[in-house]
């Protein structure tokens, strides 16, 4: 399966949009450079005027590691630090940081993103430990779980991890999945979800268009939906 990278398939999206965001969902955090994901992530959201949202994960297939030279071990270790790492080179006119993964003396990245508080990070994952990364340190969380399928439960715990780190569990945004009936999406929108992730509908304009019109009558104008 021919799978893209998504910074270049992103890239192209903005070049022929205005309005939709931009999303990863996700990249495996631990498997690239932070600073080098950093400066490109940054001209990502600069060019496409502050559109972007970086969907992570920490991974889950050794060989894709191994493969890389990566250590599988503690990679929610490194994932956690690399977010540091970015969210610093993002704010700080110049930055240093001394790591358990990462070391490196002053130095300026540019351009930064359009927002001066960085580009919006949501932890994608359907663990334990997904979820209170989350509440601990995410902008927003991706679950691979849909409202029918242990959904509340990951996100009783992203809130909880939410509020023992002092942060206000109202301001994670929700991302979600699944059914494409109106029960589905409201059962959704009940736990807090904001925005809803659908399939591909079709593979040609025609049956994107028709098949997106039937989605947008039957479910998001009855949900008043704006995502």
């Amino acid at each position: 399966m021919a799978i893209t990278d998504p910074l270049i398939w992103l890239a192209y999206v903005a070049a022929a949009t205005t309005r939709i965001r931009l999303a990863t969902g996700i990249l495996i955090l631990p498997q690239r450079n932070p600073l080098v994901l950093a400066k490109e992530v940054a001209t990502l959201d600069r060019l496409s005027g502050g559109r972007v949202d970086l969907g992570i994960g920490v991974g889950w297939l050794r060989e894709e590691f191994d493969a890389l030279g990566i250590p599988f071990e503690r990679r929610g270790a490194r994932t956690d630090e690399y977010i540091e790492v970015m969210r610093r080179l993002w704010r700080e006119p110049t930055t240093a940081f001394t790591g358990e993964f990462t070391d490196f003396g002053e130095l300026n990245s540019y351009p930064k993103p359009a927002n001066p508080d960085g580009v919006p990070i949501h932890i994608g994952g359907h663990t334990t430990a997904a979820a209170k990364r989350a509440g601990r340190i995410g902008d927003g969380f991706f679950p691979g779980r849909d409202p029918g399928s242990g959904l509340a439960a990951l996100l009783d715990t992203m809130r909880a991890a939410a509020v023992e780190a002092g942060r206000d569990p109202a301001a994670i945004e929700i991302t979600s999945g699944g059914g494409l009936d109106l029960e589905s999406v409201q059962r959704g929108a009940d736990l807090g979800v904001t925005r809803y992730v659908i399939p591909p509908l079709g593979f040609d304009i025609e049956t994107l268009r028709t098949q997106l019109g039937r989605f947008s009558d039957s479910v998001i104008a009855k949900t008043g939906a704006n995502h």
